[in-house]
């Protein structure tokens, strides 16, 4: 072999190892229960698991140092470009060695030792080609949820976007509580006028979630369309709005992160939730952590399961965020809470602020608006748009009938 083939050769090996150190954790043949407290401490990628020491990954994982050894072997054997395409287990290992055929259906290694693992080929053969074309019949399909501010509809493009995730950043008494809710009874409104007909789930953290204030949202999203509406709208009632609404309360950032874990099997079992709703995703990430990488990384994780989700289940994914004062030379300012990374979690994020007495909505990133603001109220009725007080007289005697 020349030296260029040689070199040829390593570059190869290294391009191979590297894209072998950023496949999934859950390619490795672990048990159900390790791949679980892998993705609870926050590892997503191999190359994660090979950065700790047996003793430290003990520790990071709460395992005995033998497991977490073994956990690092099977990681380490997924990355060495000279291996065979599966990553074995013990078992699997010692049949071979006894002289077990190979499944005939397992192709032999490549004699430069470049062929990619199995797991690396199974996630590839995962990853379903589709034209542009498609993907704009896709999101021309899904109507977005309405907020019931006109306002703030027209500055996201129609509402919040089905198959993406939204955050609403904002100060106490902003109204991002309430505007959570709305959108947990929006995601209801039937099809016939234009809606989701759907239902909502939503993750309380800071026990927010009062229902007596759910039912009088409810009850004048069902007067609105009782207006509007030309027969009766029998599956739209606050009852059925009410029932349409799952909710969970969640104590821990631990608890926060195993019902986002568990949030694909519950969606098989309620295949009509068209809406997430986390409110707020930062409560529990801002206390006792003394760790901020661990913390980066359980955000990490948690951002892509809920992108898998909102893609993979066609559902808005809506988290409400607090703020957090930012220090620089220029002095200080608020900013969103979590951090500069936690902001390229959301799909689209929207700040929610006071000024001059009014509450105003600013998109600050999106890949399909521009950015923009406008301005919106809390009512009894719910989130609405700002009005004159004649208007809002009128609508208040509509809604309430």
């Amino acid at each position: 072999m020349t030296a260029s083939e040689r070199c040829r050769k390593a570059s190869k090996q290294a391009t191979m190892a590297a894209a072998a150190r950023d496949q999934s954790v859950g390619c490795l043949p672990l048990p159900p229960s390790h791949r679980k407290t892998l993705a609870r401490a926050g590892f997503s990628t191999v190359g994660e698991v090979l950065e700790l020491k047996p003793t430290e990954l003990s520790q990071e994982l709460n395992l005995s140092v033998k497991e977490a050894l073994g956990i690092i072997q099977l990681a380490r054997a997924a990355t060495e470009p000279s291996s065979q395409d599966t990553v074995t287990s013990p078992t699997s290992s010692a049949h071979a060695s006894k002289g077990g055929a190979a499944s005939s259906s397992a192709p032999e290694p490549s004699s430069d030792g470049t062929r990619p693992p199995a797991s690396m080929v199974s996630m590839i053969g995962e990853v379903q080609p589709r034209t542009a074309f498609d993907c704009l019949k896709e999101e021309h399909a899904s109507s977005p949820i309405t907020t019931f501010s006109s306002a703030i509809d027209h500055i996201l493009g129609g509402g919040v976007a089905i198959g993406q995730i939204t955050e609403f950043c904002g100060a106490p008494g902003v109204g991002k509580t309430q505007l959570g809710i709305q959108l947990a009874v929006d995601v209801q409104v039937p099809k016939q006028f234009d809606g989701q007909g759907g239902e909502a789930l939503y993750i309380d953290t800071e026990g927010s979630f009062v229902v007596e204030r759910v039912e009088e949202i409810a009850q004048a999203a069902v007067n609105h369309l009782e207006g509007h509406a030309k027969e009766e709208l029998d599956e739209f009632s606050v009852e059925s709005v009410l029932r349409g609404i799952h909710y969970m309360r969640v104590h821990s950032h631990q608890q926060q992160i195993a019902v986002v874990e568990t949030l694909v099997d519950f969606l098989a079992e309620h295949p009509d939730v068209k809406l997430v709703v986390i409110d707020s995703v930062a409560f529990h990430f801002r206390r006792d952590f003394e760790d901020m990488g661990l913390r980066t990384r359980l955000l990490n994780s948690l951002a892509q399961s809920l992108l898998r989700a909102a893609s993979e289940h066609s559902l808005a994914i809506v988290l409400v965020n607090q703020m957090t004062t930012k220090i620089t030379d220029a002095g200080s300012h608020l900013a969103p809470a979590l951090g500069e990374t936690w902001g390229h979690a959301a799909t689209t994020r929207v700040v929610l602020s006071w000024r001059n007495n009014t509450r105003w909505a600013t998109v600050l990133k999106s890949p399909n608006v521009k950015e923009d603001e406008a301005p919106y109220q809390v009512t009894e009725l719910g989130i609405r748009d700002v009005e004159t007080e004649h208007q809002t007289k009128r609508s208040r005697r509509d809604e309430l009938g």
